[in-house]
């Protein structure tokens, strides 16, 4: 994997933000951000960092990348469901819309960080003007100069 992917910036509604916090909280150690469809970052990292979306606009946490699985929504919800924040096999279809394919990103050691860096910042920092609505990859040298911010 090269430097300049060495974490990535994921992009997450506050609602699903909410769960996975839930989860963490109550002592879960594996997690799944799930997509529907076929396509969804990222491919290969080491770090995730949670950037959650407006109203919140902030990173709010950061954890260790475990892989992304792409394939049969059916097969991945036996399989990784338990993973998910989606409670039921129904909440899954449903949130699915009949799309047959799903991607989960798992990820393990969730730190939800006692300073959370605002957007302005993080653009300010990134040297960019907006954020990729799928979030974007970030160099080494980066990704550890925001976890020393976020304590």
């Amino acid at each position: 994997m090269s430097e300049d992917h060495y974490a990535y910036v994921l992009t997450i509604r506050d609602q699903w933000w909410k769960k996975f916090q839930a989860r963490n909280q109550a002592g879960k150690h594996v997690h799944s951000y799930v997509y529907a469809g076929q396509q969804a970052p990222p491919k290969r990292t080491l770090k995730l960092f949670f950037y959650v979306v407006k109203p919140v606009g902030e990173i709010a946490a950061y954890a260790d990348f475990i892989e992304r699985r792409i394939g049969d929504a059916e097969e991945l919800w036996d399989e990784l469901g338990d993973e998910s924040v989606f409670v039921s096999k129904e909440q899954f279809k449903s949130f699915l819309s009949d799309r047959g394919k799903a991607v989960f990103v798992r990820f393990q050691n969730l730190k939800d960080c006692s300073r959370w860096i605002q957007r302005e910042t993080l653009l300010a920092f990134l040297g960019r003007k907006k954020l990729p609505q799928r979030g974007l990859y970030v160099d080494k040298k980066t990704a550890e100069k925001l976890m020393r911010l976020m304590g």
